[in-house]
């Protein structure tokens, strides 16, 4: 599957701005179905991110027949302090940026508002995951080099 990858941000872009709330769309290599569950998108990296399900053309959407964007934000029954972080794509897990050097974050560590957390392979692109709040570290959930879920959750922080 041979996918530009500008093309599709900026396909993300334009439905963004015209509030389009499902996109679909299938040639000879590609089927791509964008579906917005949400008003205000996640942000990473500065480009709104969308569930996305890639699949060829006539089998069914990859991850069943509907995708929701994950919670970041703790349950209302949960501290409010508490934030969540979770995958926004299937992939594969990396604590560091590359085998031999430190883990981004630890048990413990204070993050900043944007700081690396950890890296999603995906697509064979690199894609970076970014605190969204100030805090301290409380729980890493998902193992270095494992596959991860789109929602599965990555990192829990205690805002400060």
């Amino acid at each position: 599957m041979d996918l530009d990858i500008d093309k599709l941000r900026a396909l993300l872009d334009l439905l963004g701005e015209k509030d389009i709330a499902e996109f679909e769309h299938e040639d000879e290599a590609v089927r791509i179905k964008v579906v917005r569950v949400s008003t205000q998108p996640m942000m990473m990296s500065g480009h709104p991110m969308h569930a996305m399900s890639f699949a060829p053309p006539g089998g069914p959407p990859a991850g069943g027949a509907s995708a929701s964007m994950p919670a970041t934000a703790a349950s209302p029954t949960e501290a409010s302090d508490i934030v969540d972080v979770t995958s926004p794509f299937v992939g594969t897990f990396y604590r560091s940026p590359s085998p031999d050097a430190p883990s981004f974050v630890e048990v413990g560590s204070v993050v900043r508002n944007g700081q690396t957390l950890c890296i999603i392979e995906a697509m064979k692109l690199m894609n970076e995951i970014e605190a969204e709040c100030a805090g301290t570290v409380v729980e890493v959930y998902a193992q270095s080099g494992k596959a991860v879920e789109f929602g599965q959750k990555l990192f829990r922080i205690k805002q400060a």
